[in-house]
């Protein structure tokens, strides 16, 4: 892509880096902004400034927050005996979109995966087997995409479960097998929560 300004090639080379966005609509989102008043462009680039710079992880959930918990952490309106066991941030939002769920969550940080050099210790298991030994935690709910990968860090996570009274349920198979879970629409994943079953059944 050939472009009379240096500037502008730089700030389309900036935005075609983010995933999803080609050169095209790079170029079109920085004509955009070049259009913008110049006060509106600085609002905008100080909110990605101070997003990357502020935003914290939860210390309870690992969840993205603005303070050292997260605001479903701090609620009182929310079943503390209930945790829901994701890969990522996104699959929270995803969850939290069904209006369904009611609990907490914890984000393991991605699945096991040898291939790619994933192991237990990687994720935040061992925080999750920390929150569980405080004994207000009844049901752990397995919320993780159905691939080979997230079918193995279930079953490593049950494992380490065997001798903890608490109960393990899957999310029903209304979620195809190789499914991203951010992917699904609010209506299966919700049914999918509503229809949990226990683990191994």
């Amino acid at each position: 892509m050939n472009l009379s300004s240096k500037l502008l090639e730089e700030a389309v080379n900036a935005f075609s880096s983010l995933p999803g966005i080609g050169k095209k609509t790079a170029l079109r989102l920085a004509l955009h902004l070049l259009t913008e008043d110049e006060r509106h462009v600085q609002e905008f680039a100080n909110s990605l400034t101070k997003m990357r710079k502020y935003i914290k992880f939860c210390r309870e959930c690992f969840n993205i927050s603005d303070s050292e918990l997260c605001s479903i952490c701090n609620s009182h309106r929310r079943d503390r005996s209930l945790v829901c066991v994701v890969e990522g941030i996104k699959d929270v939002m995803a969850i939290e979109g069904t209006g369904q769920y009611n609990g907490l969550y914890h984000v393991l940080g991605g699945v096991i995966s040898p291939i790619e050099g994933i192991s237990p210790s990687d994720l935040e298991i061992n925080a999750l087997m920390s929150r569980i030994d405080k004994g207000e935690i009844k049901e752990i709910i397995m919320a993780i995409s159905p691939t080979i990968e997230g079918d193995t860090t279930i079953y490593y996570i049950s494992k380490k479960l065997k001798d903890i009274k608490v109960s393990i349920s899957t999310l029903a198979r209304g979620i195809s097998f190789g499914g991203e879970l951010e992917y699904a629409d609010e209506l299966t994943l919700g049914r999918s929560i509503a229809s949990r079953r226990p683990y191994g059944e």
